[in-house]
């Protein structure tokens, strides 16, 4: 089914992308005004509950389109406490989030993902190492999307996204206000090799994100607490690239 508003596949459906425009505009992120005093409440429940949340900022989007092959988006600058409100209301309706999944291959064919420790904001799940676009990933008033790839896996599994051959274009999988830009690395070691050096990087990291990297070698979605993005995804590898 293809969400018209958009103009992408809603089930997740991976398609492949020519272009992106992802603009951010200087003023306050419109959920935030609105929604404020909600937001601060909420905020004050989730930092009670774990105090080793960080309000840091990121880009929040306030519309996307897909159109001729593009891309499009306009974000706002805004901070975790907005994001983690608006991802637990049932409609999404304000705002939209599009972020950047750095897709690791090993040179035996395998994923390399990471399971987030327990203090993390998705404690327990796996998938691909990423993050929010944030205000050091925006370049003359655009996300570099690359850019905050690369330092999203550099930053949690000490791997340089500039050391892999990157593996074809770019691919968007869309689920109702979320969207997934990823694209495949490959790395000339074998998952192994790959997983002993994220977990030597990890055990010296001052602040430890993830508990374990993970090397995935099926489309089972059982086979991991895989977080919801992961999915199409890994349909998409074990019937199309492997």
């Amino acid at each position: 089914m293809i969400d018209h508003e958009m103009g992408l596949p809603a089930d997740g459906r991976v398609v492949a992308i020519e272009g992106l425009d992802l603009r951010v505009e200087p003023a306050p992120h419109p959920l935030e005004l609105a929604h404020a005093e909600k937001i601060a409440a909420h905020w004050s429940r989730e930092q009670r509950a774990n105090p080793a949340l960080y309000n840091g900022r990121l880009i929040l989007q306030r519309e996307m389109l897909f159109e001729k092959g593009h891309v499009r988006a306009i974000g706002h600058e805004a901070s975790f406490a907005s994001f983690l409100w608006w991802r637990r209301q049932a409609d999404l309706t304000g705002a939209c989030h599009l972020f950047g999944y750095p897709v690791l291959v090993s040179g035996d064919g395998a994923l390399i993902a990471v399971e987030m420790a327990a203090h993390t904001a998705n404690p327990g799940q796996v998938y691909f190492a990423a993050g929010s676009l944030d205000p050091s990933d925006v370049v003359d008033g655009r996300c570099d999307l690359h850019g905050n790839m690369r330092r999203e896996v550099l930053e949690e599994t000490g791997l340089d996204l500039a050391t892999a051959q990157v593996g074809g274009g770019l691919y968007a999988s869309y689920r109702p206000h979320k969207l997934t830009l990823f694209q495949l690395f490959r790395f000339a070691e074998p998952s192994e090799v790959l997983l002993e050096r994220i977990a030597e990087f990890a055990k010296a990291a001052p602040e430890q994100e993830i508990l374990r990297a993970v090397a995935i070698r099926s489309p089972d979605r059982d086979a991991q607490r895989y977080g919801p993005a992961m999915l199409p995804i890994l349909d998409w590898y074990f019937e199309t690239v492997v």
